[in-house]
């Protein structure tokens, strides 16, 4: 019996280029047609700003093909794990390896490599690349498609409460007492009844609270406008509260989303959602690993059993089947239901015994 973890140099390097080169065809290809897609949705909106051309199209696509790449990363690995077994057992390629005495393990091994290697490149381009292109993107659609923020670490489209008032910002950039807020509106209110409406182009912190300059007042009653040279606001409100409002995990990478939850944790803020992102950051990317488990599990005994396609399908099941219990999971940790630990890493735990269960009792 071949007790080494790879069948042969050969062997492997074989099937890791088959797996490799059909993963990235079929990502290829999933992402021309969403983004074709995505594209027929969004240029109306994009084209709508005044100015927009051309050129704006195409930076709509360099900032959302990344999000595109790495969302569908993991099911490219799965289709291409299912071409490359659909493929070796048509050839009766698998049935020579196991007749010359390797086990189903050895055969998944070369995939298993190379789909950690994939896993690293994920976790790389998600952080390096996705996360900044997210932070972007969103800050450009929440300024319907406008000018393009050219600071990446900005936080767009803050609310805040003050008592009765609302406030909100367009972007606020920066930490601590050098936060500065942008296109500023304050709703001030009493008793639920909208009194007066204040704009402001940007404001800074000022001994405890904040000071909005150049400022304007509609008052709502009188139906009139005041220009105000400064308006001091929102005493013991702290630029946490506003940088800190609205964080989007896939919009940072992981040791900002790591600053940003210890700072919401020093001010007595909930983070169990933030911790659930966290931590799905480090699993999403290895979901790729367990493509080839679960597509080989469908795949071995094709040969045997004369049941190509139905054999396929129960691996592309399998596998939809981790996305759906992932997307569940992490949406029952956003709500809190689940522990954020649990909430990232439970399916993939699940779904490598099951893979590992039904391989060992079928082909070993």
């Amino acid at each position: 019996m071949n007790l080494s973890f790879f069948p042969s140099r050969t062997i492997t390097f074989y099937m890791a280029r088959m797996f490799l080169v059909r993963s990235a065809a079929v990502l290829a290809a999933l992402v021309l047609i969403l983004m074709a897609l995505d594209m027929l949705g969004e240029s109306g909106d994009i084209l709508a700003y005044p100015g927009n051309g051309d050129a704006e199209l195409w930076t709509y696509v360099t900032l959302r093909t990344p999000q595109i790449i790495s969302r569908f990363l993991p099911f490219a690995a799965l289709l291409g794990t299912l071409i490359t077994f659909v493929t070796l057992n048509q050839q009766s390629e698998i049935i020579s390896m196991k007749a010359a005495g390797v086990s189903a393990h050895q055969i998944l091994a070369p995939l298993i490599v190379a789909s950690i290697g994939v896993a690293a490149l994920s976790f790389t381009f998600n952080e390096r690349v996705v996360a900044r292109s997210t932070a972007t993107l969103t800050a450009w659609q929440n300024a319907n498609y406008g000018r393009i923020p050219i600071d990446r670490g900005i936080v767009s489209d803050v609310w805040v409460r003050d008592g009765d008032d609302l406030i909100h910002a367009v972007s606020a950039r920066g930490r601590g007492r050098a936060t500065r807020l942008s296109d500023i509106t304050i709703y001030d209110r009493q008793g639920g009844r909208l009194l007066s409406i204040i704009k402001g182009s940007k404001a800074v912190q000022v001994n405890g609270g904040w000071r909005l300059s150049p400022a304007s007042r509609f008052d709502v009653a009188a139906g009139t406008t005041t220009p105000l040279p400064a308006l001091a606001f929102g005493q013991g409100i702290t630029p946490d509260r506003f940088t800190l409002a609205s964080v989007d995990p896939a919009a940072r990478s992981l040791p900002q989303l790591r600053s940003a939850i210890t700072d919401l944790k020093a001010a007595g803020r909930p983070t169990g959602p933030l911790e659930a992102g966290l931590w799905h950051k480090l699993s999403g990317p290895l979901s790729s690993v367990l493509m080839p488990l679960l597509a080989g599990v469908a795949a071995f005994g094709l040969a045997r059993s004369g049941h190509l396609f139905v054999r396929a399908v129960i691996g592309m099941v399998l596998g939809f089947a981790y996305f759906v219990a992932d997307n569940f999971a992490l949406a029952m940790g956003n709500l809190g239901a689940y522990p954020p630990l649990l909430a990232a890493w439970a399916p993939f735990l699940l779904f490598l015994m099951i893979g590992e269960t039904v391989l060992i009792r079928t082909e070993e």
